[in-house]
């Protein structure tokens, strides 16, 4: 979504209404919602050229949160809003690697423009450039008034170079020796600390090497441990939900791993101590290595889905088919992308029509479906979150109309209500293999209306027939309308039901096809 183009265009009086309907159903909780993630700094700046001055929270408008609204979305996550410091901003300002990257993004980069890392926190209070703790909270009160949510960081594995715990609690951090800082200079540094030095860990997973401007905490203390329960704590009196950071990290036999040290378990107990103030707190993670399931069962609501996204970017069918075919209970509480801050953006990744496909079966399949700021418009460029400044791109006309069409279907009390089963998909006559192609699934939410979803994800023309195994199909004609390229069909049921429906659909197309009894067919 672009705030400044895309949602001022439209009426005032509108968005009133809109507003009012949301607040009525205030806080509303679907089976499966809709997430929006917002980089605060650089919408920020954004906001701060066309105002001439400094902007914060409350420069924000209300025709923004009421367009996210009108468009559908439940949660609100605002990337970046926690206190930062120097030390990781001249880390992110001398790194040349990276500074590379930052210049590729912003050919007119500014020293000013490199702000440092979201995710090296020096303390979890709102950063007073963005207005502080006073203006979240104003913010997060005119979400409510929409039926918003509100999602910030929480950031588990480490904290900024500066935080204030290396002077007062070095205990809770990873130390190291003279022989672990020249041995591995990257992990390691020294820190000043009360006049003497200090050789701290940098926070790190154990496939790469450190993250130069960060410090590892150690979860081996149980005072590391329940610092950062009460930091947590801390977060939910401001929010609704967190994105848990790299979330496996401290799971005890990752970290074990990585540092060759015991550590106690964290999470069950931290998202039960929440929960016993705030019983509807969401917890959200980044999660990877096949790690999904077990954070699930230790209180997360949803984990990243890496690997649909990872099949999607792969062009195959066979392999996003198969893993949709796990479990609903699982697939529920996937988190469902095609681009994050940290992903390349979805419009560089894919090919239009290879995207569109990919959207489709992303975002029309169970669980939460997560957007970025900059997808709906076809945005190319990735923000680094150590920018608080990102580059002016125009919008895709073609994409943006596509996702309209996908927001509007993910409006339906279908698909954010309704029960979901993949469908089996026959060949079309015998030497025919293109069935394999195709990735079929279908919504129910009452008997007399279903949404069937068809893609063929292949680079070529593909048939088949699509079983609809729904017994309320046997009698009376059935209206088909496809919700993405509008055509409409009528079919008879018990013709649906026995021999399928027959698709013939060119390379990376789609259907999305609601499925309703015409007004004078029996019931």
């Amino acid at each position: 979504m672009s705030f400044s183009s895309t949602a001022s265009k439209r009426s005032e009086s509108k968005h009133q209404s809109v507003t009012s309907e949301r607040s009525s159903q205030a806080m509303t909780n679907p089976r499966y919602p809709l997430l929006y993630q917002i980089n605060t700094r650089v919408r920020l700046a954004e906001l701060s050229q066309a105002l001439g001055r400094a902007a914060s929270l409350d420069d924000i408008p209300d025709f923004e949160l009421d367009c996210l609204a009108e468009r559908g979305f439940n949660w609100i996550w605002l990337l970046s809003i926690w206190q930062t410091g120097p030390a990781g901003q001249q880390v992110s300002r001398s790194n040349q690697q990276w500074r590379k990257e930052f210049e590729a993004t912003l050919p007119d980069l500014k020293e000013e423009d490199i702000a440092g890392s979201g995710f090296a926190i020096c303390d979890y209070t709102v950063h007073e450039r963005l207005g502080g703790e006073a203006a979240l909270a104003r913010l997060r009160q005119r979400l409510y008034q929409r039926g918003l949510r509100l999602l910030l960081d929480f950031v588990p594995n480490h904290t900024a170079l500066d935080h204030h715990w290396v002077a007062t609690h070095p205990e809770y951090y990873i130390s190291g020796t003279e022989h672990c800082l020249s041995s591995h200079p990257e992990n390691y540094r020294k820190i000043k600390r009360n006049g003497d030095e200090l050789i701290l860990a940098h926070g790190r997973d154990p496939y790469f090497p450190g993250w130069p401007d960060t410090l590892q905490l150690d979860y081996s203390n149980p005072d590391t441990k329940e610092a950062m329960t009460e930091e947590l704590l801390k977060i939910a009196r401001q929010c609704d939900g967190v994105r848990c950071d790299m979330a496996m990290l401290i799971l005890p036999d990752i970290f074990e791993h990585t540092w060759g040290r015991k550590s106690l378990p964290f999470w069950c107990e931290a998202t039960s101590l929440v929960r016993k103030s705030s019983p509807d707190f969401c917890f959200m993670a980044e999660v990877y290595w096949e790690r999904e399931w077990a954070l699930q069962q230790q209180g997360f609501d949803y984990t990243y889905d890496k690997r649909l996204y990872d099949r999607l970017r792969a062009g195959n069918a066979g392999p996003v088919r198969e893993h949709l075919q796990a479990p609903i209970a699982y697939q529920s509480k996937l988190a469902r992308f095609l681009e994050n801050h940290d992903e390349q953006r979805a419009a560089a990744a894919f090919p239009l029509a290879i995207q569109q496909a990919a959207a489709v079966v992303t975002y029309l399949s169970p669980g939460l479906r997560f957007f970025h700021q900059g997808q709906l418009e076809g945005r190319k460029k990735r923000i680094s979150p150590h920018l608080a400044r990102g580059p002016q791109e125009m919008p895709e006309p073609a994409l943006q109309e596509f996702y309209e069409n996908l927001l509007a279907i993910l409006r339906r009390k279908i698909t954010h209500q309704g029960d979901w089963q993949l469908l089996e998909c026959r060949r079309a006559w015998d030497d025919n293999w293109t069935a394999d192609c195709f990735i079929c699934f279908a919504w129910q939410e009452t008997k007399n209306e279903l949404l069937l979803v068809a893609v063929n994800y292949s680079s070529n023309q593909s048939q088949c027939y699509v079983r609809l195994p729904f017994a309320d199909l046997e009698t009376g004609q059935w209206h088909l309308q496809d919700q993405i390229n509008h055509g409409q069909y009528e079919r008879n049921g018990s013709d649906l039901l026995l021999r399928g429906l027959f698709l013939d659909l060119p390379a990376w197309q789609c259907h999305a096809f609601l499925i309703s009894r015409l007004p004078d067919s029996p019931a």
